[in-house]
């Protein structure tokens, strides 16, 4: 696992933390960030799965 895989998946965390109170509080913005936060997160989650994948290629 790297940098790119852990920090994706906290911020697909926060994302979802955010996303959740923001419709408990009717907070629209807030929301809307939360969405944000799990798509940015989901994208730096992948971007550290493939240098995954592409390391481990090479180590064959």
């Amino acid at each position: 696992m790297n940098k790119d895989q852990v920090d994706g998946a906290g911020k697909q965390v926060k994302g979802a933390v955010k996303d959740a109170v923001g419709g408990l509080t009717g907070n629209t913005k807030l929301q809307a960030e939360g969405k944000m936060d799990k798509a940015t997160g989901k994208v730096q989650q992948k971007v550290g799965d493939a240098k995954e994948s592409v390391r481990d290629a090479l180590k064959k």
